[in-house]
């Protein structure tokens, strides 16, 4: 678990045993330098009992032909020249138990062909994919001489499978001689050749590291020690120490072999552990709940003060924020109060921000007094300055504009009309746009508080619920309303009246009219009339226009079947929306009876 200190399990400690490993050799040196013999000698040593010989590779062939050397004492394994088999005759060499009381020795002949031929492995793998993928996108496959890049993927792979074998040949109780190719190359400085010559093993690169001990045959008989893991030698360190009168005994004796431990003292890492870790793991919170949570259990142990919740401090800013005299010292307070660090460790959350903390949520509250308070000192400034209007020119003006709402019928009942000169309120929605906030010459027009189109909201309250719907009345059917009554349509649909939306407006009003004359001539009310289009709020004009036009059909039948046929086809060729086809089918309906 992280960031704890307390042990998960009980352990036992334990005091070292000073006892050096079953070692791993490696023989390493040219060709024809005399690595497989000095191995085959190393066979009659009696610190071993028996040695399983494993020869990987046709190129040398030595292990029977070395058998003939008086006194040697190896058996060789034989397998199938596969990787699988290979790794399985090292299991068993490994499984056999002790002859004469004596660990066995295993030597590999050689490692450097092994390693080939993982490298090989990789090779075909890669290009059998590119192979396999151009018979997939069904392009040409790629023939011999295209070379095939091996993916880093893939190298992975044959590091893995090489890992395995050294893994099998760790739990060997015995000694393990390796024998490996040496090649005499040119060194490199900087990624630049030189003229000097360095030898390099031919093996998987951090097989030196894995070894005990590294002796190099550079020629017969001139053996050099160049690494060992030892405390019975006293060599130096940092040197290439030559090695005379070479024999694999003699190099068992010198890295105190008679003491060996039965089995190799390690302690291998298991990356699979962390897929099972992850399994088993809990879901973790997000790291910022996280750290949040951390930050206020430390908080909290450093101090003696009362823990603040996250609805207490909701609680407490709210009431800051909407404190009637000076809601910015408040806020300042709860900061000076609390601290700024502890505040960031509290999580808030408010329905117009969001998820933040506290100190944040400070921060912004403060900001939008300002802005509110800036923007109240600009209305002012507005206010005091705004020029009167001229009311011989807005009369002039109101001339020329066409009124959309339609004129009351002879006999009307005339305290419905709109009286002139009266602006459009809630109680009287039908007055024409042209005399809103129309006033006496001479007179100043002011703006009623919150009217500017630029202002922001009121700051958001962390504690507010949302308000409930409010309850709208039931639809009457049109022969339920008294027919004398001006058309009129719900107040939510007519937009907030500005200079460029005066064309919008009249356009929405002429199409509601008419939407409404259909509906009068289908029986039914203008909110059933027009449902498909409102379930989901208030419609568009352009979806307005395209539904009235559409109920246009059944609105002209309706008119044929009560005798009106140039109304009907005055009906059928007005355009959409038509002033004058709304004024003519209001003044039908509301001379027809309410039973037509």
């Amino acid at each position: 678990m992280p960031h704890t200190l307390t042990p998960m399990r009980e352990r036992q400690s334990r005091k070292p045993t000073g006892r050096p490993n079953p070692p791993l050799i490696l023989l390493a040196g040219p060709e024809k330098s005399g690595k497989s013999y000095e191995a085959a000698l190393g066979t009659r040593s009696d610190l071993v009992g028996m040695t399983y010989w494993i020869e990987i590779g046709g190129s040398e062939g030595t292990a029977d032909y070395y058998g003939r050397i008086p006194g040697v004492r190896y058996e060789i394994v034989p397998h199938n020249g596969s990787y699988q088999d290979i790794l399985d005759a090292i299991r068993w060499a490994v499984a056999q138990p002790p002859v004469d009381g004596k660990p066995n020795m295993i030597t590999i002949d050689n490692v450097t062909t092994l390693w080939d031929m993982l490298s090989d492995e990789q090779a075909l793998f890669a290009r059998h994919r590119a192979e396999r993928k151009a018979r997939e996108n069904k392009r040409r496959a790629p023939s011999l001489d295209t070379p095939i890049t091996v993916d880093n993927d893939l190298w992975n792979r044959a590091k893995d499978r090489w890992g395995e074998i050294l893994w099998v040949l760790r739990r060997h109780s015995g000694p393990t001689v390796l024998l490996a190719r040496q090649e005499i190359v040119t060194a490199f400085e900087n990624d630049r050749p030189t003229r000097e010559k360095t030898r390099k093993i031919k093996a998987e690169k951090n097989l030196p590291a894995a070894v005990d001990a590294i002796v190099e045959l550079h020629g017969l008989g001139e053996a050099h020690l160049t690494g060992v893991r030892t405390l019975h030698w006293d060599v130096q360190p940092g040197q290439s120490e030559p090695f005379p009168d070479f024999s694999i005994d003699a190099l068992l004796r010198r890295l105190g072999f008679e003491e060996a431990a039965p089995a190799r003292q390690v302690y291998e890492t298991r990356p699979g552990a962390y897929l099972d870790e992850q399994d088993q793991q809990p879901s973790a919170p997000a790291p910022q709940q996280n750290n949040q949570r951390q930050g206020q259990e430390q908080r909290q142990g450093q101090d003696n003060r009362p823990s603040l919740s996250s609805k207490a401090a909701v609680k407490l800013i709210h009431e800051a924020l909407t404190n009637p005299t000076d809601p910015d010292s408040c806020l300042r307070d709860i900061r000076e109060t609390w601290g700024t660090r502890y505040l960031t460790t509290i999580p808030a959350f408010t329905k117009t921000w969001g998820d933040l903390d506290a100190n944040t949520l400070i921060t912004r509250c403060l900001d939008h007094i300002k802005e509110e308070a800036k923007k109240r000192g600009d209305d002012g400034e507005k206010t005091g300055s705004t020029p009167a209007p001229d009311a011989t020119q807005d009369d002039g003006a109101r001339e020329h504009r066409e009124d959309p709402t339609p004129e009351p019928q002879a006999g009307q009942d005339r305290e419905h009309a709109p009286e002139e000169g009266t602006p459009p309120s809630a109680e009287n929605p039908t007055a024409p746009e042209g005399d809103a906030g129309q006033t006496d010459a001479g007179a100043q027009v002011e703006e009623p508080p919150g009217a500017d189109e630029d202002d922001a909201p009121p700051p958001p309250d962390p504690q507010a619920e949302e308000s409930a719907p409010a309850e709208e009345p039931e639809d009457t059917s049109a022969a339920e309303e008294p027919q004398d009554k001006p058309v009129t349509w719900p107040q939510a649909a007519k937009p907030a009246a500005t200079k460029k939306d005066k064309p919008k407006e009249v356009a929405l009003n002429a199409l509601y009219a008419e939407a409404d004359a259909q509906a009068r001539l289908k029986f039914v009310t203008l909110g059933e009339h027009l449902g498909p289009i409102t379930e989901a709020g208030d419609p568009s004009l352009i979806e307005l226009k395209n539904y009235v036009e559409a109920q246009r059909p059944d609105a002209i039948d309706a008119l044929v079947k009560a005798g009106q046929t140039a109304l009907a086809n005055s009906y059928r060729n007005a355009r959409t929306p038509d002033l004058a086809l709304n004024r003519q089918l209001a003044a039908y309906l509301d001379s027809a009876p309410a039973s037509a």
